[in-house]
């Protein structure tokens, strides 16, 4: 097929302000992880409106929109769920209510992430315009509890749904960059116990604060030691909680843990990672207990889909087909070649190429610094230039890579 790309960039610049009003809706629903309902019937609607041919809600509560009926299946991926909006005295603006100008729209959930469902479905509208379908099926996923636990969503959708994609294409925040990797992630508790005494006696006891504070010093130095990559850059880790038991203030405390956020670069595993640690001179001492965390929350639906929270690394080859096809469609719309670069935060892509080896592929709206931030904006330019990205892509994948 021939693809008139100013055409689909024009069509997209015809759309900008059906593409605006929509994400403002979506931001005037409060959509937390386990609670977007609301917002997801928003996106149904909004998907039928448009003429995608078929809409669903599958039990988790994702929204899964499909455009033709070809046999290469295409997906396209925005979680919809947003994280909470922090100290509000922070906002200049309703994080609801929003701000729009000419040129941004700012309210929680502009950036990360549903500006990049707006230009999802109204590129499934320039398909439908345009007449640019072919032997592809195009699914848009608008995806839940990603806040919550990234990946948990693709886990349900590819074991559950038996839904394997050709290839995704995850709309999370780049800039208009081509991201094709991120580092992974774990949650890690590390736990201490300890024997209660009186506070005023406090040799009779044996106190678990104070035999955690030789380890938080060595997890300070294995931070700087962790192993680097080219591409993906260094692992990390921080301590992100503590807490403890105690009888009272006035009493040595017999318990304290503390949670580990653990960014893991390539050729980092889970096991390499928990180990690392039991093997701290402070850790063995202590006899502390070192285990990764689980997440068991129900979705918005009831459904409970229990998983270890670990979030693999991944890295797609620059050569693949699913990269070159952004790199090709970028260009020929804009003539220019587009940033090719990685996340520093993590995404969904955890599952669909970490878990599973679904080749995944990122292009979305918005900044990653605006990513739980206060005042967080989209800017109305990339909105536009993601939809048109969108509408092509599937067709310059089918004509020039499928054989």
């Amino acid at each position: 097929m021939s693809i008139d790309y100013q055409l689909v960039v024009k069509k997209s610049e015809e759309y900008r302000a059906q593409i605006a009003a929509f994400l403002r809706d979506m931001v005037a629903i409060p959509s937390e992880s386990c609670q977007e309902e609301k917002v997801v019937q928003r996106i149904k609607q909004e998907m039928e409106t448009v003429g995608f041919d078929r809409v669903e809600i599958d039990p988790m509560g994702n929204v899964l929109g499909y455009i033709g009926t070809g046999k290469h299946l295409i997906a396209m991926d925005a979680h919809i769920d947003t994280v909470g909006v922090g100290n509000i005295e922070n906002w200049n603006h309703d994080p609801y209510t929003g701000f729009e100008d000419d040129e941004v729209i700012c309210g929680r959930g502009t950036s990360d992430q549903e500006g990049g469902m707006a230009a999802m479905v109204y590129a499934g509208k320039i398909i439908k315009d345009l007449g640019l379908g072919g032997d592809y099926t195009l699914l848009v996923t608008g995806t839940v509890q990603e806040e919550d636990c990234d990946g948990l969503c693709w886990q349900y959708i590819i074991e559950e749904s038996n839904i394997r994609p050709e290839f995704v294409v995850s709309t999370e925040p780049t800039s208009l960059g081509v991201y094709r990797g991120q580092r992974g992630r774990m949650e890690i508790l590390v736990s201490v116990d300890g024997i209660s005494a009186h506070g005023s006696a406090p040799e009779r006891g044996d106190n678990a604060i104070f035999k955690m504070a030789p380890i938080l010093l060595e997890l300070q130095d294995l931070h700087l030691r962790l192993k680097d990559d080219s591409f993906l850059g260094k692992g990390s880790l921080t301590v992100s909680e503590v807490f403890y038991t105690s009888p009272s203030r006035c009493a040595v405390a017999d318990g304290c843990s503390i949670s580990v956020d653990r960014r893991l670069t390539r050729g980092e595993t889970w096991e390499s990672a928990l180990e690392e640690i039991r093997q701290l001179p402070s850790v063995k001492k202590a006899g502390a207990a070192v285990s990764m965390y689980s997440y068991d929350r129900p979705s918005y639906t009831g459904l409970v889909y229990p998983t270890e929270c670990y979030f693999p690394s991944w890295v797609l080859d620059e050569d693949h087909a699913a990269c070159r096809t952004l790199v090709e469609s970028f260009s020929a719309l804009f003539n220019q070649k587009p940033v090719v670069d990685k996340w520093t935060f993590s995404t969904n892509g955890v599952s669909i190429m970490g878990r599973y080896d679904i080749p995944c592929i990122g292009f979305g709206p918005g900044h990653e610094d605006q990513a739980h931030a206060p005042n967080e904006m989209t800017w109305k330019d990339e909105l536009v230039k993601a939809c048109a990205m969108y509408a092509v892509i599937p067709s310059v994948y089918v004509d020039k890579y499928v054989k």
